[in-house]
Formats: structure tokens, sequence, C-alpha cells
């Protein structure tokens, strides 16, 4: 690993991607210090606290509702945008169909739509949570549409001078832009996450048999985030490979000439945990909105209502967890069969003149690979369950709070992040390798 960094700062041209993308990161994190004009951040943030779709919105954007930065939305109305146009690309909407069918042209063409509708959700999210923050907390003196809307604009343009910086280091620097810029949000929050559990958890106002149990907690914390960081790497790079061979082969091939189809265990990567904690928890933040407007009066149905949203959305509680679970597991396989599309790859293995042996190529194939990808989903859908419970699990047969557990969502990203950083690298140093040769 060592020599590998040494490699990589030796070689001018990795030295200079490397920097770039350090400096754009360093403009990413000082436009998170920078507050909004007219917000009261104090009240922010003991009312956000524990807040689960706060929490996974801050996680998936990069963003920091907490202190109302100008980047506090993040990248996560273009991430949402994202997975939308690409739902509605698979054959619901025609017209975006045959873009992303289009090649390269067509997905230009699609990232230009991705944008537009970027722009109307950045919007419509900053408007409404910055109204809802607003009746709930009272962060604005003038709590007027007009401010909601200032404000609003604000956060949509830091937003996209985010996805701006994400293009800037997909082009010029090291890795994908956008989860560079998640990656850099996660890591930079984990320093204060560790050191507010230290101080939580360790009081050393107490005796020293309350010191010495604090201790154990927090290093049971710090052993299991280990455990968790090793479970990820091991099935993030976890494949089935299906062998594959080809019509046009001429000769025996041996073991070592066998070509493999690799399917991973968990190619929904940390989505199914997301759409199941907004699909959980928007319904409660909806509701709150609603009941706190001037024009709206709670019923007696309404009352129940808001109960049971509290219920399901409170992953703390058995009903809500459980739901919770289930969700994730059911959009785990949703969402691999999104990524990873079994009929597609029958018709690219027959266009290029290869097969999987004893399987008839066609409606066969297609089959094999879908009863294949089904059983090594499992692995995954468990995996994430296990994973996205676990700090709730521990909050509920120990007496260490959720707030302050492993987040193995953030670990998910970090981790996956980081692997796909590093193979990068070790793509551009092996072509600057094999230039080097054909120079000589």
């Amino acid at each position: 690993m060592i020599k590998t960094l040494i490699d990589l700062f030796k070689n001018k041209d990795t030295r200079a991607k490397i920097l770039f993308t350090l400096a754009m990161l360093f403009v990413f994190r000082v436009g998170a210090a920078i507050t909004v004009p007219g917000i009261d951040t104090s009240k922010l943030i003991s009312g956000l606290s524990g807040n689960s779709l706060v929490t996974m919105m801050n996680i998936i954007g990069a963003g920091s509702w907490q202190t109302f930065s100008i980047f506090s939305m993040g990248v996560g109305p273009y991430i949402t945008s994202s997975i939308v146009v690409e739902l509605l690309a698979m054959d619901i909407i025609p017209p975006l169909a045959e873009l992303k069918k289009d090649g390269q042209k067509g997905r230009q063409q699609l990232d230009k739509i991705t944008r537009y509708v970027a722009v109307v959700l950045g919007f419509i999210q900053a408007y409404t949570l910055t109204m809802t923050f607003d009746i709930s907390y009272g962060i604005l003196v003038d709590g007027s549409p007009t401010t909601y809307s200032y404000i609003a604009t604000i956060l949509t343009a830091g937003t996209f001078l985010l996805v701006w910086i994400g293009d800037r280091i997909a082009a010029f620097g090291i890795g994908n832009g956008i989860s560079m810029i998640i990656f850099a949000g996660i890591v930079s929050s984990l320093p204060y996450q560790f050191t507010a559990s230290f101080m939580t958890l360790v009081d050393f106002t107490a005796d020293s048999a309350a010191i010495f149990t604090g201790l154990l907690k927090f290093a049971l914390i710090v052993i299991m985030y280990i455990a968790i960081i090793v479970l990820v790497i091991f099935t993030d790079t976890a494949q089935r490979k299906i062998p594959v061979q080809y019509t046009s082969s001429s000769r025996r091939r041996g073991a070592r000439d066998i070509n493999y189809l690799p399917l991973k265990i968990n190619s929904a990567s940390v989505m199914p945990v997301i759409f199941a904690s907004t699909i959980m928890v928007a319904p409660k933040t909806i509701m709150n909105l609603i009941s706190g407007a001037k024009w709206f009066k709670l019923t007696d149905f309404t009352k129940s209502l808001i109960t049971v949203f509290d219920y399901i959305s409170d992953f703390t509680k058995p009903g809500g967890l459980i739901l919770y679970v289930v969700l994730i597991y059911a959009f785990t396989f949703f969402y691999t069969h999104i990524q990873v599309d079994p009929e597609k790859i029958s018709e690219n293995l027959n266009k290029s003149g290869t097969y999987i042996p004893g399987v008839r190529p066609g409606t066969e194939t297609k089959n094999y690979i879908t009863k294949v990808l089904n059983r090594i989903t499992v692995l995954g859908a468990l995996f994430l369950c296990f994973i996205a419970a676990l700090p709730y699990l521990l909050s509920m047969f120990t007496d260490i709070p959720s707030t302050i557990s492993m987040g193995g969502t953030s670990i998910i990203i970090v981790v996956g992040v980081a692997l796909e950083t590093v193979k990068d690298l070790k793509n551009q140093l092996t072509q600057k390798e094999y230039k080097g040769f054909m120079k000589r």
C-alpha cells in the first residue's frame, strides 16, 4: 500500500489529479461552514438531533441541515432526480427509454434532463424543509413565503455548485465526483461523532467503576466499527462468477483461460436503505408540516394518523424496526434488478458470440442469470438488513443510544467509494506503466 502511494505521487499526472481533487473537496468543506443568512442555527441543533430523515438526507447528500449551510442539501436532489429519471427510462416513458438506448449522445441528453428535474426537486425540497423547520423550531425572524423562496434559491444554487464541483473532479481529478463529495461529507463528520460518543459514554466526574464501564462501551463501538468495515469490504468484493465461453474459440481452453460473468452479492449498494428510510419517515414529516399550518385543524382521526406515523417512523420500536427491515429486503431485490438486467445481459452475450456452458442462449440464459442473481441477492439483502438494523438493535438490548452507535449505512458508502477510488488509481498506474513500456 505504501509503495502504491509513493508511485502515485511520483507520477506527475496522477499527482496533479490527486491535488486537484483535494482542492475541490477543500472548497466543499469551506462552503459547508458558511451558514445561510438569517438562520438561527442554535434552535436547529437540538431539534434535529436523532431525526432519522434528516440523518439519512445528510448521509446520501453529504449535507448538514444542523448548520443550515449553503451546502445543506448536498447533492441529494441530483441523486433523487437521477433515480427518478432512471426509473422512468425503464420503458415507462418511451422517449426516455429511447434516449437510454441511444448510446453516449442519449446519455448526455438524459443527464441534461436529470439536471433540470433536480432544479425543480431541489427548490421544492429546500422550500418545504425551510418552512417545516421554521414552523417547528422558529429559525427565522421573518417567516414569510418570500423569505422561504430566497433561502430555497440559495440552497438550490449551493446544490448545483456541488454538482459542478463533482463534474470537475470526474473530469480532472480522481474517481466519481459526486461519490467523492458524499465520501468527504461523511468522513469529515467521523471525528465529531467519535468525540461526541466518547464524551457521552465516559463521564470523568463519576466514580472509577462508571468510567471503566463507559470506556468499555466506547471500545465496543470502535471494535464494531472495525468489524463492520471488514464485513462491508468482504461483501462489496464478493462475487458469483458464472463461467462463459466464446463460440469462435477454436482451441480447448485451460483453467486459466476461462472467462467469467461476475455478479456482485450486493449490486444494490446502499440505495435500498435510503428508499426504505425515506418512505417510512416521509409521511410523518408531511403530517407534521400540515399540522403546523395555521389553516389546518386537528381532528381525532388526524391525531390517530400522526400517532401511527410516529410509531412507524420510530426505528427503536419493534414494529417500526420490523417494517424497516422488510422494506429494505424488498427494495434490495427491486433495485438489484434495475442495476442488473438479466435480459440485457443475455442479449449482449448472444451478440458477442458468448454463451454459458450447459445453458442455451436466449430465454434459458436470461432465466438462469435471474435465478443466480436472486439467490445471491438474498445474501446481499440480509447483509443490508443487518447493517441497517444494528444501531437500533444495540439501543434495544443495551443502554447505548442509537444516535451514537455505528452508522452502517455511512460505512457502506465510505468503504464502497474508497475501494472504487483505489481501484481507479491502480488502473491509472497500470496504464502509465504500459505507456512507459511502449516508449521503450
